[in-house]
Formats: C-alpha cells, sequence, structure tokens
C-alpha cells in the first residue's frame, strides 16, 4: 500500500470514528469550537481597537484591552482556550503589520502572558478569588498585571527587532509602551468581568439610585473639568486630576468593588479620550507620551480604588459574620436566644402596627437526659442537631426556628394563627418521624398567639411553656399531634 493510500485509510478512518461518535460528543466538540471561535473575535476586535491608538510603532500601543480579556478567558473558562486567544492574536498582528513568523512570535507572547497569569493567580491568589481579599488584589496586581505582562512584551519586542520590523535603539520604548498597554488593560479590564460574573446585585431603591446618579454626575463634571473645556480656562492642562479621585473613593466606600470597577473603567475612558483631545495635565507633543502619562495615572487609580473597594468589602463580610455568630446557637446553627427575643419584640410591634397576630411554639426534646446517659453526649448533641434539622425544613423562610436553651427549641411563625401553627408542628412532627437515624427521638410543643394568649414576651413564653407541659403530663399522648 502506498502512502498516499495509507493517508486515505487513516482519514477514512478518523471519519468512521467520528461518525460513531455520540451526539452528545459532537455537541460538545462542536460547543467548545464555537466557544474558541467567539474568543478569538472578541480578541480581535479589541486588539484592533487597541492597535487605533499605536502612535510609537504599529505594533504597540499604550491601551490595550486584550491582556484582560485573555486573563479572564484562562480563568473561567480553562487553559484549553488558548487557540482562540492565539487565534485572535495572530490575526490582529497579521492585519497589522508584519510577516508571519514575526505575527506567531507575537502571538505566542500575547497568549503565554495570560496562562501564566492565570497560573500565578491559581497558584498564589485563588484564581477567580483573587478579588475577594486585600490580600488577593495585591497578588493580582503583582504578579497577573505585572510579571507576566513582561512576557508579551518581552517576546513582541523580540519578534519585531529580529523580524527587521523595529531597531534596538527603539527597542526599551517599543517595550515600556507595550508592558503598560498590557499592565493597565490587566487593571481595568479583568476586574471588571470578573467581579460583574460573580458578585451578586445590590439591593436598589431610591436612595441607592439617586447616590449613583450623583456620583455618575461628579465623575462626568469631574473628567469635563480636567480632561475637557468645561472650565472656562485660558489653559487647558492645569493638574487638576485629583478632582477625579473623591469619585473613586466615594465609589469604593459605597458600591462595593464591583461598581468601583466600573467607575475606574469609565474614569479611564474620560482620560483618554479627553488627551487625545487635547486636554488635561498628559498633554504632550508626542501622543504616545501623552497616553502613556494617562495610562500610568489610569493604572494607579485602578489599583487604589480596587484595594480600597475589597478592604471596605471584607469589613463588611467580616462584621456580617460577627453578627452571625452573635445571634447564631453554635451547635444547632439556629438563631440563639438573643435574636429569639429581637425577633419577638419585633413581632409585637409589627403585630401592634399591622393589627395581624403571630405564633410562638416552644418544643422540648423529650428525655434528653435519657439519651445521654444511655448513648453518650455526643449522641444527645446529635439529637438536637437533628431536631433543628427538621425544624428548619418544615418551615417557611419568614419564620424563625431558634434554640431556647438546653433541650428547648421555639418558632416564631409571623401572621400565624393557632390552626396555622399546628399545621407547622404537625409537619414538623411527620420530618422527624421519617427520621431513621437511632436513637428514636420524640418532641413536646406548646403554642402561644398573640395577642389573645398574651400581650408581651414573657407572659407569650409562658402561656407556651405551660401548653408545652401540659401535653407532657399527658401519659402516652402522641408527639405527632399538638395539644396547646
Amino acid at each position: 500500500m502506498s502512502k498516499w493510500e495509507q493517508r486515505r485509510a487513516f482519514l477514512a478512518s478518523l471519519a468512521g470514528k467520528a461518525e460513531a461518535a455520540p451526539a452528545g460528543e459532537r455537541m460538545r466538540v462542536a460547543r467548545d469550537l464555537l466557544v474558541l471561535v467567539i474568543l478569538a473575535a472578541i480578541y480581535f476586535f479589541a486588539g484592533k481597537l487597541g492597535l487605533k491608538l499605536a502612535y510609537f510603532h504599529p505594533s504597540a500601543t499604550a491601551v490595550w484591552p486584550p491582556t484582560g480579556i485573555a486573563l479572564v478567558a484562562f480563568l473561567m473558562l480553562g487553559y484549553r482556550v488558548w487557540p482562540g486567544i492565539f487565534l485572535g492574536a495572530l490575526l490582529v498582528n497579521l492585519t497589522t503589520a508584519g510577516t508571519l513568523p514575526v505575527c506567531i512570535g507575537i502571538a505566542a507572547g500575547n497568549t503565554l502572558e495570560g496562562l501564566l497569569g492565570c497560573y500565578l493567580l491559581k497558584r498564589f491568589a485563588g484564581g477567580e478569588e483573587a478579588f475577594e481579599t486585600a490580600k488577593g488584589v495585591l497578588a493580582f496586581v503583582l504578579l497577573a498585571a505585572t510579571i507576566s505582562t513582561t512576557v508579551s512584551a518581552t517576546f513582541g519586542v523580540t519578534s519585531l527587532v529580529l523580524g527587521g520590523f523595529a531597531h534596538w535603539a527603539d527597542s526599551g520604548s517599543i517595550w515600556l509602551t507595550w508592558w503598560l498597554g498590557d499592565a493597565v488593560g490587566a487593571l481595568v479590564v479583568a476586574p471588571l468581568l470578573v467581579l460583574w460574573s460573580n458578585k451578586p446585585q445590590l439591593k436598589w431603591n431610591r436612595a441607592r439610585l439617586l447616590e449613583v446618579v450623583l456620583l455618575l454626575a461628579y465623575l462626568f463634571v469631574a473628567g469635563q473639568a480636567t480632561f475637557g473645556n468645561l472650565l472656562p480656562l485660558r489653559s487647558k492642562n492645569y493638574p487638576l486630576e485629583f478632582l477625579c479621585v473623591p469619585a473613586l473613593i466615594w465609589a469604593a466606600f459605597r458600591f462595593r468593588p464591583r461598581r468601583a470597577q466600573l467607575a475606574t473603567c469609565l474614569l479611564a475612558g474620560i482620560v483618554i479620550y479627553g488627551t487625545l483631545r487635547g486636554y488635561g495635565p498628559f498633554v504632550r507633543p508626542s501622543h504616545n507620551e501623552a497616553l502613556l502619562l494617562a495610562q500610568a495615572f489610569t493604572g494607579v487609580m485602578a489599583v487604589m480604588t480596587l484595594l480600597v473597594a475589597t478592604v471596605v468589602e471584607e469589613q463588611l463580610r467580616t462584621a456580617e459574620q460577627i453578627r452571625q455568630l452573635a445571634v447564631t446557637d453554635p451547635l444547632t446553627g439556629l438563631a440563639n436566644y438573643r435574636k429569639l427575643m429581637e425577633t419577638l419584640d419585633n413581632e409585637i410591634k409589627r403585630s401592634d402596627r399591622t393589627g395581624r397576630s403571630f405564633a410562638i411554639v416552644l418544643l422540648d426534646l423529650d428525655e434528653l437526659k435519657k439519651i445521654n446517659d444511655t448513648h453518650g453526649h455526643l449522641v444527645g448533641s446529635r439529637a438536637l442537631c437533628r431536631v433543628a434539622a427538621a425544624l428548619s425544613s418544615a418551615t417557611r423562610t419568614t419564620d424563625l426556628p431558634a434554640r431556647y436553651g438546653g433541650d428547648e427549641f421555639a418558632l416564631v411563625l409571623p401572621e400565624a394563627n393557632r390552626r396555622a401553627a399546628a399545621e407547622v408542628t404537625e409537619r414538623f412532627a411527620k420530618k422527624l418521624a421519617s427520621d431513621r437515624e437511632s436513637p428514636e427521638i420524640s418532641v413536646s410543643f406548646g403554642i402561644a398567639v398573640f395577642p389573645f394568649d398574651a400581650r408581651d414576651v414573657e407572659a407569650l413564653l409562658r402561656w407556651a411553656d405551660a401548653a408545652l407541659y401540659r401535653m407532657k403530663s399527658r401519659p402516652g399522648a402522641s408527639r405527632s399531634a399538638v395539644h396547646a
């Protein structure tokens, strides 16, 4: 058999395997190819947009958003999407300047830059979770935005010089332009994409919306005053860039990292647009020099804003954790006595205001001492946790299950009457009865309804407690029913 015939037989066998492949596998391959094509297209268009601002050399620009796009693609989709980044980078450079070998070298640098940045972030900062902590943000700035970006600049400049498209005398300036564009692209674009894909939305209200409008208005006015012709001054290049800082600090403290990063992106657009039009403190005879100064300012502002916003977010998260610990029972995970009393006070006030009743159910785990003596305290603690789990699964999200103390639990049922409370306890009893874990456990109940049984917290608890002990005192009483 000739080599040609062997090749045809090999291709035919591959085709046969492809036809025999499951439809799901073919769909997965098609989906992966589509992702690569889309990623390459996004990288290509972002790259062409950045190269429109390449004033010193056609292949080097101080504005390069694709760095952030590539880094996020590797973080969120995995290393396997590298062909999409490589293809996009190759097409950008082939349609700009340079021979195929030169463009391959540049594209390889762009791809390795993203791969290295992703690896370093995953290795030392938790990957996408890098933006959760101030330590992670600093690692991102140092590893992904500062160190890994040197790869692309070095590969790119070396490829241009070896290919005869740049002189060694200009390599330093080209390298600096290349590196700064990549670094700021990572600092501005990558956090924005990661934060807006992962973080939940804030709860909006009129006051919050008004504050956002005021913040955007201030950012626009400060941007136009610094990088526009808003002020009636003879000179348009006064060093007024400090006017933009309060807007970023405002966003960092009030609107969490994702919206603070969006404010940074808006400011970056204002700075670049105004500088190229000849306004602002960074204007120089050379457009490239002006862009370098503008991008340096943008990079510093991006680091400052993201770091402050992340520190504020950490503090809020820590405060919430402390608050949860203060109102949570450590064994069962239910609300503790303090939270129970606070909720009862609030429900009484709400009921007085709306005229709607609410119910409280006290529950007692029967013969906990016997369980402890027979099986040990660990089994007794487990029995309490089993009661807590059944109680949580049988209640509404608006209800409050709590540990009252020892072997007693409480359940606050907003806008509920005695019948509704009895239905909840019956549902809880069924949940508990379906628990096959040993030893078997049973619970006694007592119900009190505000304002019919009592008009204050202490009296309400006494009423429910009396109902509970009436149930316990009935010999042979069924624990699957409620006797109030």
